[in-house]
């Protein structure tokens, strides 16, 4: 079918597709014929991801803004092929098109991606346009070789010039990582410099099995989300899956279990071997629902921050409820308005104490809001010395600092407390691992420079919820009104009080 075809009409059919690589798709390969026997077109999920493409490049609002795509998903689906296709389609309809393409390690790369390339690119009708070698497809045309091309690229954290210089302004660019949680986040950090390009059409694309809930890919589906397309495939939906096998890991493992959740069901797993808190406690967390007591204590924690992409959060605590009242975040604030902006928090919701982190400009905040006024106000140093915290119910564990210290305790209070339904927050509760002091017994939670180098953000809303649990506070005293906050007075009930009792 397709060596029929003589390049002209090709070429003017191929052009009617530059903005719809379904179509493009449809007409390039021989469906149903030879090695595409009994198959009939691409697979509805790489139809759907396509559509997603068109839609974005067909709207004139958003055909010059990165269009990113992240698939999370079991084993089997056809990744590979959508891949070869999406970078066919690319260099066919978009003349001088830059591509590059990366998978989380070598092996990968040159023996399973590549191939399936070459495979999708030796069927399709534009065979001839382009020349093959191990590791890149490369316009035939004189003079266009280095400006015109899909290039197969390895990377290493130290070496990481191939996406720093990905630019191709007023054409198109496809970046894609393949198996996409491996990929250290350096090269998801450098490679966000080719979506600068001004009027250029740019697709970035990320596809995998979530073998990490942590890192760059992972962020894709969680603290990023707002920024990607995103999706989690269960393999056993997929056409053309192999289901007896599927279905074999299920009943070994179990539904539940961290190899179903990431070879079938293309969800993260619920844990890494050394994740301090859990998902599945997080998110019960976001959906609980808690009545505290009107003696409960409120309680502020401040995390501060001054530059970078670092934020500071004041988080309020009621009890079990972290939820009811609105937490507040500022970015890049000095000192004196963030303490004046945390003083008139306190003027509305009263805290029995507000603990902030005394690092960072948090020193300076904390002498200004003494200098207003505020009462209650405690300076809290993370790397101080730890106590004994509570790990779960009556269980206590020895901590190697103070930040250790009030993570633990947040950890135990997370079993029945009720936190805002906040992807970025939950990727802070659940992006932090924990070790060992050398005493090889009290715990020590990762450094945050540590976690940035996996590809993942200050936790700083976390870090502020935490600090609510820095010391005990006592219960309120309640009196014949309690003032919970300006919107809130409520008459204590005396149910046992005897209006008669006097007189007789």
């Amino acid at each position: 079918m397709a060596k029929s075809r003589t390049l002209l009409p090709i070429a003017n059919q191929i052009s009617r597709y530059r903005h719809d690589p379904l179509g493009h798709a449809l007409f390039a390969y021989p469906w149903g014929e030879g090695v595409l026997h009994g198959v009939k077109g691409p697979r509805a999920w790489q139809r759907e991801v396509m559509g997603v493409i068109s839609a974005h490049l067909s709207n004139p609002a958003t055909v010059h803004l990165p269009c990113r795509i992240a698939r999370a998903s079991g084993h089997g689906i056809g990744k590979s092929a959508l891949i070869a296709m999406l970078i066919k389609w690319g260099l066919d309809t978009g003349v001088d098109t830059r591509i590059i393409v990366t998978a989380n390690t070598e092996s990968q790369l040159l023996t399973k991606t590549a191939p399936e390339i070459m495979k999708w690119h030796g069927l399709s009708c534009t065979r001839d346009w382009f020349r093959a070698t191990a590791t890149a497809l490369i316009a035939v045309p004189a003079g266009q070789a280095r400006s015109w091309r899909a290039d197969l690229v390895t990377w290493s954290v130290a070496n990481t010039e191939a996406f720093a210089g990905l630019h191709n302004q007023g054409k198109r660019i496809i970046l894609i990582f393949d198996e996409a949680s491996g990929i250290a986040a350096k090269v998801w950090e450098v490679a966000l410099g080719a979506l600068t390009d001004e009027g250029t059409e740019i697709i970035f694309l990320a596809f995998g099995n979530p073998t990490l809930n942590s890192g760059a890919f992972r962020a894709c589906f969680g603290k990023h989300r707002h920024l990607w397309n995103v999706a989690q495939i269960d393999s056993r939906t997929v056409e053309g899956t192999n289901k007896a096998y599927l279905d074999e890991l299920v009943a070994t493992y179990g539904e539940d279990s961290d190899v179903v959740r990431v070879r079938v069901r293309g969800q993260f797993p619920s844990s890494s071997s050394m994740q301090f808190i859990g998902a599945a406690d997080v998110e019960a967390a976001r959906v609980r629902a808690v009545h505290p007591m009107v003696s409960d204590p409120i309680v502020f924690g401040l995390d501060c921050a001054r530059f970078g992409n670092d934020h500071s959060t004041l988080a309020i605590r009621h009890g079990r409820d972290a939820r009811s009242r609105p937490w507040k975040r500022w970015h890049q604030q000095d000192a004196m308005t963030l303490a004046g902006d945390v003083a008139l928090q306190a003027q509305l919701h009263r805290p029995d104490a507000i603990f902030v982190d005394a690092g960072n400009i948090g020193a300076a905040v904390i002498d200004r809001l003494r200098q207003l006024g505020v009462p209650n106000v405690h300076e809290v140093w993370f790397g101080g010395a730890g106590r004994d915290a509570v790990w779960a119910g009556e269980m206590r564990v020895k901590t190697g600092n103070k930040r250790s210290e009030m993570w633990t305790n947040m950890r135990g209070w997370l079993a029945g407390g009720a936190i805002p339904d906040e992807d970025g927050l939950a990727a802070d509760l659940t992006g932090v691992e924990y070790g060992y002091a050398g005493d090889q017994v009290s715990i020590l939670l990762e450094k945050k420079e540590h976690m940035k180098a996996r590809g993942l953000g200050s936790p700083d809303d976390a870090d502020a919820l935490a600090l609510t649990f820095a010391e005990a506070v006592m219960p309120r005293e309640v009196t014949a009104f309690v003032h919970q906050s300006r919107e809130d007075w409520r008459p204590r009930v005396e149910e046992e009080y005897d209006l008669y009792r006097e007189l007789r």
